[in-house]
């Protein structure tokens, strides 16, 4: 039996909240990944991982407060605890993992590729083992064309968001990066929830309440406490933000010397020491080549 699926059962609220939550923890950690650029080597791994962290938690939340505008009409869905979280957690292992590669890389192709491949498959990964973890009297099935789109969709954006947050600079670009990046969660999520077929195998006698034989906690009942963990990561990362300017604009931070590259790898080195003029007197014991001229010319007019 195919079961009435609703992913808008209350109307834009979800999806508008969704998407400005996951703007949110994407304009957080991008910040923080361009702030990492300009950082030193010490200091690079914290705010690295802290925008892996903003932009790990702001994707899961989308998630699951998209969710609760999804129902289906002839059975209530519960959600398993321990892969609703290991979703949070692949999502932040995964997107640090591309993050981590262009603070260290920096702006190369090979970089924004990589990088942005990986982070887009954390968010789909999230996505794909958040929906594992629903319960209800039903069975999944999935369209493999619109799967592998919202894949591709969110690859595509993630990387485009990770270019523009290390390559452009001043607070209007953050914000269109942040905007991207939430386009790209969004947007995977509802078209992967345009790939999915619910087919019910309800028992011949149903029992008057039907969630008496579903494992599982309710959305109402674990919304609040699921909020709490990203919820103080999202903080952090604002605060810390609030008392770093640099990071909002985008410009270097004190520690930062001039002319050198966002993760250059040169910065380890001691540099050399300047090498000596060739008309300097004191080097190696010669004269200066100026007075040589000037001797061999007074020894012709003798």
């Amino acid at each position: 039996m195919q079961g009435t699926v609703d992913g808008f059962t209350y109307g834009l609220v979800t999806p508008v909240a969704a998407f400005l939550m996951a703007a949110l923890g994407a304009a957080l950690g991008l910040r923080c990944t361009t702030r990492s650029l300009h950082a030193t080597r010490s200091c690079r791994v914290g705010w690295l991982a802290l925008g892996s962290l903003s932009i790990g938690s702001g994707v899961w939340t989308m998630h699951f407060v998209a969710m609760t505008g999804f129902t289906v009409q002839e059975t209530p869905i519960s959600y398993d605890k321990p892969l609703t979280f290991a979703g949070l957690a692949v999502a932040v292992v995964m997107i640090g993992i591309g993050i981590f590669i262009v603070g260290y890389r920096g702006a190369t192709r090979m970089a924004l590729i990589t990088g942005g491949t990986i982070t887009g498959l954390g968010i789909a990964s999230m996505h794909y083992l958040g929906m594992a973890g629903m319960r209800m009297a039903a069975r999944f099935a999935y369209d493999t064309p619109l799967v592998v789109l919202s894949v591709l969709i969110a690859g595509c954006a993630a990387t485009g968001a990770l270019w523009a947050a290390v390559t452009l600079r001043g607070a209007l670009s953050g914000l269109g990066a942040s905007v991207l990046m939430a386009v790209a969660v969004t947007g995977m999520h509802y078209t992967g929830m345009a790939a999915l077929d619910v087919h019910l195998h309800l028992p011949p006698t149903l029992p008057s309440d039907l969630s008496a034989v579903l494992p599982g906690d309710r959305p109402a009942e674990m919304i609040g406490p699921m909020l709490v963990g990203p919820g103080c990561f999202l903080l952090l990362a604002a605060v810390v933000l609030l008392f770093d300017p640099g990071a909002v604009t985008g410009e270097p931070g004190p520690g930062h010397r001039p002319g050198r590259r966002p993760g250059d790898h040169r910065d380890h080195l001691v540099p050399q020491a300047r090498p000596r003029p060739r008309n300097d007197p004191h080097a190696r014991g010669r004269r200066p080549r100026s007075a040589a001229r000037e001797g061999t010319g007074r020894a012709r007019y003798r």
